[in-house]
């Protein structure tokens, strides 16, 4: 995956959207409240989350877009309530370890979420959202708190030793041999029509050139502020095939560059390895990201490229495992009723028209 210029400001649980769809998870022995009101959306563990919270999150993440309907809208946000409910539980953890995040923190990453960006543009993005800037830091304060305790609980404890590398190595030997020059790269799609098919986590999809634009201006701003690439080819990229791999596409030959467009070309082939360019073709926009160039011939461990490439790798899987275990077994150990998806059920998909249901009720 692209690596980020800063650590994630989003949240470090979206990997689990799909892990933890279920309704309802109760421990034994705790006796659910008598009746919810319809704005509670979801209760962890005693603690409300309500309606307003995700539809700010959803102002917040997802692009504007009049032709979304609401069963897609509505997708969108039990996808965000999911997430909430886990970073709820992470927050509670966070809490339990007193782990404290400085103020300057908050300030940094507000700062950097408006560098480059006019203040009244700035402003006016946040409007047009219905969104306030106080919104944005306490966003930012729990997107923070959550990778703090990660960092603290997963990151700091991986360890990739000298016969994992050689492993590695040895059991992969054949793309260390490269036959001419190629490119490791990852790519965020945006196109100015309705696709047929989307396979990113939030279901958005620009679909008109307008549309286009302005989204893809919105993500090279969000990388701009340090927002991690494959979050957000996961979360927004129009490319069935990659977005699911946070826009990775692999090692790409020098012969098969030549054969795309001009500027593609030359946005990879011209630009040194961490760079991102935006590409606008027909209407449609390619950010592509230059992961790493490797050049023709047989590469072994006595070169640092390898070996630091293999170290990062094998860090990034065992940190990805250790992330979704460890967010899992909290929520398995909490006490989580997700009044939203069953509403959606008993009324046959009509949020506005379902009744206040007791947690109880099946």
């Amino acid at each position: 995956m692209f690596p980020p210029a800063r650590r994630d400001l989003l949240p470090v649980f979206l990997v689990l959207a799909a892990l933890s769809g279920a309704c309802q998870s109760q421990q034994a022995g705790k006796a659910p409240p008598a009746e919810v009101s319809p704005d509670v959306w979801a209760v962890v563990d005693g603690r409300e989350i309500r309606r307003e919270e995700i539809e700010k999150t959803y102002r917040r993440t997802v692009q504007p877009n009049p032709a979304t309907s609401e069963e897609e809208a509505l997708t969108a946000k039990l996808t965000l309530l999911e997430q909430a409910i886990v970073e709820d539980i992470m927050l509670a953890r966070a809490r339990e370890l007193k782990i404290a995040l400085p103020e300057s923190d908050v300030d940094g990453a507000f700062n950097e979420q408006k560098k480059g960006i006019a203040d009244d543009e700035f402003n006016k993005e946040l409007s047009a959202r219905n969104l306030t800037a106080a919104d944005l830091r306490e966003s930012l304060r729990r997107d923070l708190t959550t990778q703090k305790l990660i960092d603290q609980e997963i990151t700091s404890k991986i360890t990739v030793t000298d016969e994992d590398i050689n492993n590695f190595f040895q059991a992969n030997k054949a793309q260390f041999n490269l036959t001419e020059e190629a490119y490791h790269l990852a790519q965020i799609i945006v196109t100015p029509v309705k696709e047929p098919q989307i396979t990113n986590r939030t279901g958005d999809d620009a679909t008109s050139p307008q549309a286009a634009a302005a989204k893809a201006q919105m993500l090279m701003q969000r990388l701009k502020s340090g927002t991690p690439f494959n979050e957000l080819a996961m979360d927004f990229s129009e490319d069935a095939q990659s977005a699911p791999r946070g826009g990775d596409v692999g090692m790409v030959p020098a012969s098969a560059l030549r054969q795309v467009s001009p500027q593609l070309r030359d946005a990879v082939m011209k630009s040194p390895p961490g760079n991102v360019s935006m590409v606008a073709i027909d209407g449609g926009y390619t950010i592509v990201g230059v992961v790493a160039k490797q050049a023709a011939g047989q590469r072994d461990l006595s070169m640092p490229e390898v070996r630091d490439g293999i170290t990062a790798t094998l860090r990034n899987r065992r940190e990805q495992l250790l992330r979704t275990a460890y967010v899992e077994a909290a929520r398995n150990r909490a006490t989580v009723v997700n009044h939203l998806a069953r509403r959606l059920v008993e009324s046959q998909g009509k949020v506005s028209s379902a009744p206040t249901l007791s947690p109880s009720k099946k």
